[in-house]
């Protein structure tokens, strides 16, 4: 009898830290498993940043209208089980353990990546429990990403980014092409990117690909009076015609923007689905989102991991205004773009701690001299500490405020020494 930890182990052993895209190997094992994933409502997001939120936004809302509601996200913080809830609960490990060891040789036969087998394990858990609604985020791209196995109610693109250039190509117009690979035949689409080339090409290819109707949230006009504060951000938009205001806990102006696209989605939803403005107002005031400028004592937790991500933040900070010194530990993968996310950060940070998160793969660990020099370069107060429990007690030593940032190891590594549940908030 296979242990909750040996189930991981043999996950995590599918890693081999080179994303394997394509949909031949998932939809097998999906077909050995009985299709699942056909039975299920969903909506489906994409985007190099926000696509997170959105999900949040959309899960809480549902839940407001009193539907039963799964949710698919992905990377977790601490617990591989963060990635699969089902009515705000995480799926039990004994379920996983029983998974992984009913299905193992076929995971193995198909030699299914990691991303793939649990794609599978959500939708078969999903398709168990008789959902009323899925909501599933991608995992990387779109056009080949394991969940695109799926033909959703709504599919929605949030934002455009440089990020995984490796995987989706060099420039933004390349990554939205991959990302519009989520549109479909005859299902709304929802466009959410505020830049007005890259919306306009993203509705391009939601029209290639038949979706119907395909909606551009900025050309809408977008969130209105947006106002970020110590409570969260508030903002007004049209919802089923009329003028709303809303607030979610989750703090930046970036959340306005990808309130808009959730409440767009959720409209486009059937009747029987689709919360009244109502309960959108509810659901959104009920939105916790784990490691997105979450705020535990003189910590701040934000997963941001590519420039885009480190400008949100950056601007939050400066909206938030949060107690000097603010010292920051900083630990980057070293395939993002840590230039742009040093640039982004310095100017509103009062001391960088630069070092590598324990559970980052040790080949995408970043040469810590590099960003060292790079950052001094740039005039900014800059140490390196390889230890990373160290880096932790030195910015809680000198700072009144603890940004714990640059990706979902870092955020998750601090977590869980700091003995912060993802679920507590």
């Amino acid at each position: 009898m296979q242990t909750y930890r040996d189930a991981l182990d043999f996950l995590y052993a599918r890693t081999t830290g080179i994303w394997k895209l394509g949909l031949d190997r998932v939809e097998a094992f999906l077909h050995v498993l009985g299709d699942p994933h056909r039975s299920l409502r969903s909506l489906h997001i994409a985007g190099t940043n926000g696509k997170g939120s959105v999900c949040a936004m959309l899960e809480a809302s549902l839940r407001a209208k009193g539907l039963r509601v799964a949710k698919y996200t992905s990377p977790h913080l601490v617990d591989f089980r963060e990635r699969f809830i089902i009515d705000g609960v995480p799926v039990a490990p004994e379920r996983i353990v029983a998974f992984v060891e009913r299905w193992t040789p076929e995971v193995e036969r198909l030699r299914a990546t990691f991303f793939e087998a649990t794609t599978a394990m959500a939708f078969s858990f999903f398709a168990e429990e008789k959902v009323d609604v899925a909501v599933i985020e991608t995992g990387l791209g779109g056009r080949l990403d394991a969940t695109n196995v799926i033909t959703p109610l709504v599919a929605g693109v949030t934002t455009i980014g440089i990020d995984h250039v490796e995987y989706l190509g060099a420039t933004r117009e390349e990554i939205a092409s991959e990302k519009a690979g989520i549109f479909k035949q005859g299902v709304p689409a929802v466009i959410g990117d505020p830049d007005p080339a890259i919306r306009q090409l993203l509705a391009s290819y939601a029209y290639e690909h038949g979706a119907k109707p395909v909606r551009i949230v900025y050309d809408e006009g977008g969130p209105q009076n947006v106002r970020v504060g110590a409570a969260g951000t508030s903002f007004d938009l049209k919802l089923n015609g009329r003028t709303t205001s809303l607030t979610t806990p989750l703090q930046g102006a970036h959340q306005a923007a990808n309130g808009v696209v959730a409440a767009a989605m959720l409209e486009a939803l059937p009747g029987d689905l689709a919360p009244t403005a109502a309960e959108v107002v509810i659901g959104f005031g009920r939105v916790r989102l784990p490691g997105r400028f979450q705020r535990w004592g003189k910590y701040i937790f934000d997963v941001a991991h590519n420039p885009d991500g480190a400008s949100m933040l950056s601007s939050t900070l400066a909206a938030i205004r949060p107690e000097r010194p603010l010292v920051a530990v900083l630990s980057v993968l070293s395939d993002k773009d840590w230039r742009g996310i040093i640039d982004a950060l310095g100017p509103v940070v009062d001391h960088l701690i630069l070092t590598n998160a324990p559970t980052a793969p040790t080949s995408r660990a970043w040469n810590l001299p590099d960003p060292l020099s790079y950052a001094r370069s740039r005039g900014l107060n800059a140490e390196l500490l390889r230890d990373f429990d160290r880096s932790l007690v030195r910015a809680a030593e000198h700072g009144a405020t603890v940004l714990v940032t640059g990706s979902f190891h870092t955020v998750g590594d601090a977590m869980a020494r700091l003995e912060v549940s993802p679920a507590d908030w």
